[in-house]
């Protein structure tokens, strides 16, 4: 019953008694101090029908709500620190009994790996996504997140979806550069952008149709011991346990690139224009495309390289990097994705 309930129940009992017997007293100071003592009553009566609602307090939501985990280095952060500090955490998780339990953990690689590569490394244990990038020279090209329960066959249909997507940005930022008519430095740099935009998502495009070796990070669900047999594998960095993530959607993973070697900043980026000092501005936001479909499901989300893998959740909530903004995504720092 709720509280609006409970207290008209309450007045509906209480009152019409009262208002008999009020009409039954005479006038003077008897009326005074009868109405006094009604007042008291009700008053304590409304006030420990609150109290006893709050105390019974409504069904309890879920208490993971606004709680998001962080697994992996961040930007600026020492990779060797992280890889050590890792191989600890697995060491003393497969020695500290019960050691039998499933748990997530996050999967670096030494290199990009095509998809038919994946299931020598990853093959005795469950996947529940990849993360890949195509690692074009001095260009800063998406991160993307790949859901993949069945290895490869998983991999290579997200890098369809991707592909498909990337070839529909392509298009969008040639259509984009060939509004930028005039000849002004505004108009110039903005062609420029919209010309390397198009290139490298062109580019990316035709790495994923040919299933790229592009993969470098994995997310698995294993017990420490399937964990300790996939970090003693060559093609393995590290294998970094997170026994405190039990819900992906409410977890960040921000694996290392490959070619990273001591600590986590964006790859170099030749294509775009160097700022301008003079410049308003304005000219150092550049506008992202809007006409490129969403990709289809599963979801499959990008972020910049600059902050490595995190999952808007699948919502997942993710960011573009700097040279090519997608077209409905803006930039900013990566999250979590489903």
């Amino acid at each position: 019953m709720r509280t609006g309930d409970l207290l008209r129940r309450l007045d509906s009992r209480l009152l019409p008694p009262l208002a008999r017997a009020m009409s039954r007293l005479a006038q003077g100071r008897l009326r005074m101090r009868v109405l006094t003592a009604v007042a008291l009553i009700s008053s304590s009566a409304v006030l420990l029908t609150a109290v006893w609602a709050a105390d019974r307090g409504q069904p309890g939501g879920d208490p993971t709500v606004g709680e998001v985990v962080r697994v992996g280095v961040g930007d600026g952060q020492s990779i060797p620190r992280y890889v050590a500090s890792s191989r600890e955490e697995l060491a003393q998780l497969v020695a500290t009994p019960p050691s039998t339990a499933d748990t997530y953990a996050l999967v670096t690689l030494t290199q990009y790996l095509a998809p038919e590569q994946l299931a020598p490394v990853l093959g005795e244990v469950r996947v529940a996504q990849v993360f890949g990038r195509v690692p074009l020279p001095d260009a800063q090209t998406q991160i993307v997140h790949i859901p993949a329960v069945r290895i490869p066959g998983d991999v290579i249909d997200g890098m369809a979806q991707v592909a498909t997507r990337k070839e529909a940005e392509a298009a969008e930022y040639r259509k984009l550069s060939g509004t930028m008519s005039g000849d002004g430095e505004r108009e110039r740099q903005m062609r420029q952008v919209y010309d390397s935009g198009a290139a490298v998502a062109a580019a990316e495009a035709t790495a994923y149709r040919a299933g790229c070796h592009c993969v470098y990070a994995a997310v698995i669900r294993a017990t420490p011991s399937a964990m300790e047999k996939v970090s003693a594998r060559s093609e393995v960095r590290a294998v970094d346990p997170a026994p405190e993530v039990s819900r992906l959607d409410r977890a960040v993973f921000l694996p290392p690139l490959p070619e990273q070697e001591d600590v986590v900043r964006p790859p170099v980026d030749t294509a775009l224009p160097s700022p301008d000092p003079s410049a308003p501005p304005t000219l150092a936001v550049q506008p992202a495309p809007t006409g490129s479909p969403a990709p289809p499901s599963p979801a499959v989300t990008s972020e910049a390289p600059a902050s490595p893998a995190p999952t808007t959740p699948a919502p997942t909530e993710t960011s573009p990097p700097a040279s090519v903004p997608p077209p409905t995504e803006p930039a900013g720092t990566p999250t979590a994705s489903q």
